[in-house]
């Protein structure tokens, strides 16, 4: 992350959101209730004209490349628009990085980009070329953002700079102790594609939250091992690791896999964290800093000066 700071610029009512899709195309019917949600908070919602569009020949992607990065562009330069949210995951970040004017975003602002899954890939390009943290949090247009994944959001944004502390009642210690770092990471197989790309950075001095949906597990340990042998690792503080929704068929397994690649790291590690492709996730903010306790199963955001 370069020196722009470490605080997330906070959200008010009245504030103006933009939604944008930065990879899949969007259920218009989840769409209209993640509006409802954000609206109901007092905050104004504008949508990117690619929300809506779908590229012409490729159905897995919302909009074409150069509209969807021109859409995220325009967002975050957009004076009036405080925060920048993707409404959904899927496939398609990494393809829009590239496209995208990183010295223009990083002389506007202040603004808060929010997203998880797939804009993993925009939480990492951020970081490098901007400097600045972002949110982690369940997308709008996605069904795992129910009212208590939206009330994290909400309180993220709302009040950035306050500690707190995000318990996970069935988090799991796999290697116990305590550590601190600014946070980071996202969803493994997102950062595991970005290896080698110019905005790849390892996660030295950090706090690394991981989780993933639908991954076999010798793909989790594939991801994994590539990330170890890319540095990704290299100096982490501790591991925060979230929900491994739907990966194969015995959670005993995935648990064996992480144990088995991250255990020689030797820092403090916990699993089951509630981050993830679930209900109820937490909203995390990536670069500010945290203590993890693997024993209690604990995240705190520290308190911002």
């Amino acid at each position: 992350m370069t020196d722009r700071g470490n605080r997330l610029a906070p959200v008010r009512a009245g504030d103006t959101v933009a939604l944008v899709a930065c990879s899949s195309p969007v259920d218009d019917d989840a769409l209209r209730r993640g509006v409802a949600v954000l609206e109901s908070w007092g905050l104004r919602v504008r949508l990117g004209a690619s929300v809506r569009a779908r590229h012409p020949r490729l159905d897995y992607l919302a909009a074409t490349d150069a509209d969807r990065a021109r859409d995220f562009e325009r967002a975050w330069r957009d004076p009036e628009v405080r925060a920048v949210i993707a409404v959904r995951g899927g496939y398609g970040g990494h393809r829009v990085i590239d496209l995208v004017d990183w010295d223009a975003v990083r002389r506007s602002g202040p603004t808060v980009f929010v997203g998880s899954s797939d804009a993993t890939a925009l939480h990492a390009a951020i970081a490098a070329f901007v400097g600045v943290p972002t949110v982690l949090a369940s997308m709008p247009a996605t069904s795992y953002f129910d009212e208590v994944a939206a009330d994290h959001l909400r309180k993220v944004l709302f009040d950035p700079v306050g500690a707190r502390t995000l318990a996970s009642p069935a988090a799991e210690t796999l290697c116990p102790g305590r550590a601190r770092g600014r946070l980071a990471g996202g969803n493994l197989s997102v950062l595991a594609a970005g290896v080698g790309a110019p905005e790849f950075r390892p996660a030295r001095g950090a706090i690394a939250v991981l989780e993933d949906l639908d991954e076999e597990p010798y793909r989790i340990d594939r991801m994994l091992t590539q990330l170890l042998r890319a540095g990704w690792f290299r100096e982490v503080a501790g591991l925060a690791l979230g929900s491994w929704t739907d990966c194969g068929n015995d959670r005993d397994v995935v648990r064996e896999v992480l144990l088995d690649r991250l255990a020689p790291l030797g820092v403090p590690m916990a699993w089951q964290v509630n981050v993830g492709h679930h209900p109820g996730a937490f909203a995390v903010p990536l670069g500010l800093t945290a203590e993890l306790d693997a024993d209690a199963g604990t995240l705190t955001v520290v308190a911002e000066e």
